[in-house]
């Protein structure tokens, strides 16, 4: 039953997507979420209802605007798809909860957080902080108890110190990050913190081997891989910790 409910999660989880896109798109040049239409970046050409259903028009259209035939950005349809996914995903392992809204609120901003670290290199404050705040009143109120704040402070410490050794290999961006990601997940942050250092260490292995000693200069986004092991641990964190735990 759980199963179903997930799966009619993914359409308004694809309309939520889409909006998600415009929050990305406009946040990072402080432009308003509601005015004007949504249009082309190329030609400004306002996009009609029907080219902007998500994912279907993307197809339909091949990934190009109707009107000057100019690319449109894959990373439009993948936010749309990510955030479908991720809201079912949510419905099917928490249910109709709190923890389950907690977690869709957590997702979400990993998604436009992603996004925008991707196109602007930034951590937008008006996602983190709010979604921080939003996400450890849910989380307390499932499961009262300080280890959420807890979490969250430790989480964000530990990168602001990593911040202030290596001012080069990340932002307060990243920092403001990690409290969002200690309320979510509690201690499972202990998981996700880890792995997505890991997970950055493969794009930073490729640039030294390609570019030898001028990688030092490219700027690596790093939020993309602390929302990679942020998602593996809120799914997963639990049953990786007993398994650890199990192995001492």
């Amino acid at each position: 039953m759980t199963v179903a409910l997930g799966a009619f999660a993914v359409l308004p989880g694809l309309a939520v997507g889409s909006f998600l896109n415009v929050v990305a798109a406009r946040l990072p040049e402080r432009r308003s979420l509601v005015h004007p239409r949504s249009a082309c970046r190329a030609c400004a050409t306002p996009i009609a209802w029907y080219d902007n259903v998500p994912l279907l028009s993307y197809v339909l259209l091949r990934g190009r605007c109707r009107s000057c035939g100019a690319r449109i950005s894959p990373l439009y349809p993948a936010v749309e798809v990510a955030t479908a996914v991720l809201l079912a995903a949510c419905v099917v392992a928490f249910g109709f909860t709190l923890h389950a809204a907690a977690a869709a609120v957590f997702c979400a901003a990993l998604v436009v957080i992603t996004a925008t670290d991707l196109t602007h290199r930034i951590v937008p404050n008006r996602v983190v902080l709010p979604a921080a705040a939003v996400v450890l009143v849910l989380m307390t109120a499932a499961e009262p108890s300080p280890k959420w704040a807890i979490a969250g402070v430790g989480a964000a410490t530990f990168l602001l110190l990593v911040a202030l050794a290596y001012p080069g290999g990340m932002g307060m961006g990243d920092v403001k990050l990690a409290l969002l990601m200690g309320v979510a997940l509690g201690p499972a942050v202990a998981v996700a913190l880890p792995l997505g250092m890991i997970a950055a260490i493969v794009p930073a292995v490729y640039l030294f081997a390609r570019h030898g000693s001028r990688a030092r200069k490219m700027a690596i986004p790093f939020a993309p891989f602390l929302a990679l092991g942020s998602v593996v641990a809120l799914f997963a964190g639990d049953a990786l910790i007993r398994a650890y735990t199990s192995l001492l």
